[in-house]
């Protein structure tokens, strides 16, 4: 078995086959210690919503443990945490003093102090963290016309969306962590939406959910792209040629992918279509052992584009998630969609322009055809298999001891 996945005759040692099975090994194991939950854009989130022009409520939610740690940290701490939903809330409790002294609400350059309840709440699922919602409420002072808003303790891009009590619109801000506010006006119509901004956040996120927080779509792109440099004949994989025919090929694949995803991801956000997130994340995981698989056992060896653009189709609903958890602006939905379609194929581009070069420049060696092909995609369809499991069965293969 071993020696037609890797293309060797059966005059290698045994020793050969070892080698590739501890690499396959040490690779799993180097990549299992990345942590290997998808689509991390966005672990807070902040609405606003004014009320008859009299009260105003606030409710962020975040990464609850993630929250406490740095509660903890900014007085000082070290003791491990205990993640325990009601462990979490019992830090919240007892760091309030500490946390408003990084959430500034103020009307007119006047800070108001509110009330704040905290909620923990599990994971959807093993995998997932505990979610922290919590809620600031006041009443809006005699006469105010602007609100702001800033809120330190995360250092990512994070969606303030705020609903004023005579506007039909919600009006979406993208901010960096302790990045103030624009003046929001109380007693005027909603401000017009900023689209050459809207445009760059969403290009932004739509990379970076790419490169370099897409793990599970970076491993889909390299197992693709990893026999893109070869070709199949008499049942082995021989170097090609021409960089044309090379191009030409990663072009198909690459585009093919781009339309995939971009289909079920429109079709997703405007709800046509709706797939629960855990079988979405599971069947990602599950296109990552074919694609790495098909390069073991090949059956799809011409027209590759046409596995990309199949198996791509579930990447759209994965991306779709991830919007959904972010948000998206009304009254810019089409822009924001379009930039985070540009910027996921940026990211995308980015990586075929890092590795196509150099498995071009390598694929005539024994290195990459009977160590880098082989081996790269029995690790990848291994780890993914191992994702398979985790999101399927909701439990964690590499579960860390407390």
């Amino acid at each position: 078995m071993l020696t037609n996945i890797f293309g060797v005759t059966s005059s290698v040692s045994q020793r050969g086959h070892l080698v590739h099975l501890a690499l396959c090994a040490l690779v799993v194991a180097l990549l299992s210690g990345v942590t290997v939950r998808a689509h991390e854009i966005g672990a807070t989130r902040v609405s606003v919503l004014f009320q008859e022009g009299q009260t105003y409520q606030v409710e962020i939610v975040t990464d609850a443990a993630a929250l406490a740690e740095k509660l903890k940290a900014s007085a000082g701490g070290s003791l491990p945490l205990d993640t325990c939903p009601a462990c979490l809330q019992s830090v919240f409790a007892s760091f309030d003093e500490p946390f408003r002294q990084r959430v500034k609400l103020a009307f007119d350059a006047q800070d108001v102090r509110p009330a704040i309840s905290y909620a923990v709440v599990p994971g959807a699922d093993a995998l997932s963290p505990a979610v922290a919602t919590i809620r600031l409420t006041g009443r809006i002072p005699p006469d105010a016309r602007h609100f702001t808003w800033s809120y330190g303790w995360t250092f990512a891009s994070y969606a303030l969306t705020i609903q004023g009590a005579d506007s039909k619109e919600a009006t979406t801000e993208w901010l960096e962590g302790s990045q103030t506010s624009t003046p929001f006006a109380l007693t005027s119509p909603t401000p017009p939406v900023d689209r050459l901004d809207t445009a760059w956040r969403y290009l932004a996120l739509g990379f970076t959910h790419i490169l370099p927080l897409g793990f599970d779509h970076i491993l889909f792109l390299l197992a693709l792209l990893l026999p893109a440099v070869l070709w199949r004949e008499n049942g082995r994989w021989r170097p090609a040629m021409a960089l044309r025919t090379v191009l030409l090929e990663t072009a198909g694949i690459v585009t093919a992918f781009t339309l995939a995803h971009s289909l079920t991801l429109s079709l997703a956000v405007l709800g046509v279509v709706n797939l629960p997130s855990r079988l979405v994340e599971t069947v990602i995981a599950f296109t990552i052992v074919l694609a790495a698989l098909n390069n073991l056992f090949p059956l799809v060896t011409t027209r590759r584009w046409l596995l990309a653009f199949g198996l791509g189709l579930i990447h759209g609903f994965g991306f779709a998630s991830v919007l959904w958890e972010l948000g998206l602006p009304r009254d810019a939905l089409a822009l924001a969609l379009a930039s985070f379609n540009l910027g996921v194929e940026a990211g995308q581009l980015t990586i075929v322009a890092m590795v196509l070069p150099l498995a071009f420049a390598l694929r005539q060696t024994w290195l990459y055809r009977r160590l880098a092909l082989p081996v790269g995609s029995a690790a990848v369809a291994l780890l993914a298999l191992i994702w398979c499991l985790e999101r399927g069965l909701n439990i964690n293969v590499f579960s860390n001891p407390t």
